[in-house]
């Protein structure tokens, strides 16, 4: 069978592919976002930054991966205070990632080179590194010499709002109706079986995927996220050279 659906492979997507995973292939943000642009799936759990920067979807209203403080997942994890970093590496498998580190970065008036980086193995070596997902949690638990800045806190911080890391981006020449009940329904039944999820994912240990999975992760797309979003696409058009599009959202209910 083709899989129509995308996703990313990350414990804080889980509850939102619920009942889904047999027809849901799961791929680094980046693939995904790449993979979903060309038309090889109908819908993607993608990146926020995808759906801001490409006109080309519909955004499944109520649905997301947010954080309303600490995330968790995304963070930048530095030896040297902010204003004495010259260099980022960072891990652009998550585009959203890199552009909240550029605005964070900007409110403070800081403008530093950020590089591609994905050797992980090697993240403890670096003076500054932008982290995220699985491997960014790995990281957290070793022994590290880094201080750490949450990208989640850090907008709520400045912002006082919620951000949204991923959506449920539908392809508007694809996307049907039963497709955005479908997507819908396996965020609501992930709801009502986190708690098997927490205690049978593979990932991590409980204690850890029950911390994140209720305090860190929201799920919620609501008013305050949809505020978040606007407050990021403002600030975002400052710091980038191209377009940056409002979301359309499409509700099932």
């Amino acid at each position: 069978m083709t899989k129509r659906i995308g996703s990313v492979p990350y414990l804080n997507s889980a509850p939102l592919t619920f009942g889904l995973e047999d027809e849901t292939e799961f791929l680094p943000p980046n693939q995904l976002a790449r993979r979903l642009r060309s038309g090889d799936f109908d819908a993607g759990l993608v990146s926020l930054t995808e759906v801001l920067h490409h006109d080309l979807y519909n955004v499944l209203d109520g649905v997301a991966v947010a954080s309303d403080g600490p995330v968790k997942s995304v963070f930048l994890a530095h030896k040297k205070p902010l204003d004495e970093i010259d260099i980022i590496h960072g891990d652009v498998a998550s585009l959203s990632s890199i552009n909240l580190l550029k605005v964070i970065l900007d409110h403070y008036g800081l403008v530093p080179r950020i590089e591609p980086f994905d050797d992980y193995d090697c993240a403890g070596e670096q003076d500054a590194v932008l982290l995220i997902g699985n491997p960014g949690i790995d990281f957290l638990r070793e022994s590290h010499e880094h201080q750490i800045l949450d990208l989640g806190q850090a907008w709520k911080d400045i912002t006082g709002l919620p951000f949204v890391y991923a959506v449920w981006a539908v392809r508007r020449d694809k996307g049907i109706g039963d497709l955005y009940r479908r997507l819908f329904h396996a965020k609501v039944e992930g709801q009502v079986h986190l708690e098997d999820i927490i205690a049978n994912h593979k990932d991590f240990d409980f204690e850890l995927r029950d911390s994140y999975l209720r305090q860190n992760i929201r799920f919620e797309l609501g008013e305050l996220e949809k505020d978040g979003i606007m407050e990021f696409v403002r600030r975002l058009r400052k710091v980038v050279g191209e377009p940056v599009f409002v979301p359309n959202y499409v509700s099932v209910i």
